[in-house]
């Protein structure tokens, strides 16, 4: 449940993560690790408090997608898995 606070609403962590699909320990080693920045607000215990323009921050960087370019230069689309299928059903060595 949000807290509100001078009319304004801050998320405890447990709610960030469930908002951004994110587990606790992916949201804390995100802080930790300077990709999301720490917080400023925490309630009277110490806990966190985000504000929903953290969380719209956090869910930016959670639904950013990137491509990686494979040794020929074309963007892989087919997990290993399928790859190695197809290898197999052309009589090939899987490698």
């Amino acid at each position: 449940m949000p807290v509100v606070v001078d009319d304004r609403t801050y998320y405890r962590t447990a709610e960030v993560c469930r908002l951004v699909g994110v587990s606790r320990s992916t949201l804390f080693r995100w802080i930790k690790e300077g990709v999301v920045s720490d917080v400023e607000y925490r309630d009277w215990r110490g806990w966190r408090l985000f504000t929903a323009e953290q969380i719209e921050t956090i869910k930016a960087k959670t639904n950013y997608v990137t491509a990686t370019v494979g040794e020929d230069g074309v963007a892989g689309t087919r997990s290993r898995r399928s790859r190695d299928s197809a290898v197999m059903r052309r009589g090939g060595k899987k490698g």
